[in-house]
């Protein structure tokens, strides 16, 4: 069998089919790739590995730039993953995929191959997850629902650190500073909370008897259907801080809430012991995430 001259027509065809439109383009490319990357593993078997060096100097010198020994290696890599995986998903491109070669859990490939899928992410966008560590930081719970493919509840997905970035590098955190903290950034902040949040306000203002009073974040998670309210402390959790967010998830409830919609839930982030933790708040059940700040 002539690897050589088959590898060569997979190519020509997909130069061919990149002028068309952006979906076959993409097509062409994972089929194409996949496929070449297929002949080089059994072109490696039968002349050895160092093939793909020969086929990448004939390559380049009929077709031109593009095709060195690290693109086709790659290839032979991709082609390696796919077989590993259950399928090929058309919604990512070669690129995302490039960016999961170094990647040896597939688990962990599973929930970046989701993550690209559900939120359309950018190729930029996958590779900042992968290297804040997201998949790392979610609870060996989470992990195990999303192998197994089990229910899923907001706590889940709530990353353990989560990442607040202080760009403008201040020494001090009050809690002022910490909400413009999060206002300032608050697409990554939601994105460090979970999936589908949405933001509505901060500093919502609501009436409770007489008195006004400001509930510092107010998002919503377009999945769950709920409303979600955000409290942001910089000193330890006190009783009054879970009985304040009891007051306002009761108040989005009962003046906002439709019937459709489910209930409320809270988030607390606060200090304690010299450390951020957050407090998840959510039918009297208080759970611990850790939280850091991050000079950018």
């Amino acid at each position: 069998m002539n690897y050589y001259n088959e590898i060569r027509e997979y190519i020509i065809n997909n130069e061919i089919t990149k002028k068309v439109k952006d979906y076959s383009k993409n097509k062409s490319d994972l089929n194409t790739y996949y496929n070449v990357g297929k002949l080089l593993v059994e072109a490696g078997k039968h002349y050895g590995e160092g093939i793909i060096k020969k086929y990448s100097k004939k390559l380049t010198e009929e077709l031109g730039r593009g095709y060195t020994f690290t693109a086709l290696t790659r290839m032979k890599k991709f082609y390696i993953l796919i077989t590993k995986l259950a399928t090929l998903s058309q919604h990512l491109t070669y690129g995302h995929y490039i960016e999961l070669l170094s990647i040896k859990n597939i688990d962990k490939i599973n929930y970046y191959i989701k993550l690209v899928e559900e939120q359309n992410l950018s190729i930029r966008e996958l590779r900042t997850k992968i290297k804040n560590d997201e998949y790392e930081r979610l609870d060996e719970n989470t992990k195990l629902k999303l192998i197994n493919k089990e229910e899923s509840k907001i706590e889940d997905f709530i990353k353990n650190p989560i990442i607040i970035n202080n760009r403008n590098n201040y020494e001090i955190i009050s809690e002022k500073i910490l909400q413009k903290l999060v206002i300032e950034d608050i697409e990554n902040f939601m994105k460090e909370l979970g999936n589908y949040f949405c933001f509505i306000s901060s500093e919502y203002k609501i009436k409770i008897g007489d008195i006004y009073n400001y509930i510092d974040l107010l998002l919503y998670n377009i999945k769950f259907n709920c409303y979600v309210v955000v409290e942001l402390k910089i000193t330890p959790l006190k009783k009054e801080h879970i009985g304040q967010i009891e007051v306002y998830m009761n108040y989005i409830d009962n003046k906002l809430k439709n019937i459709n919609q489910n209930k409320t839930i809270g988030i607390i982030i606060c200090k304690k012991n010299n450390k951020y933790i957050m407090e998840y708040c959510s039918d009297k059940r208080i759970l611990s995430k850790e939280y850091k700040i991050v000079n950018v």
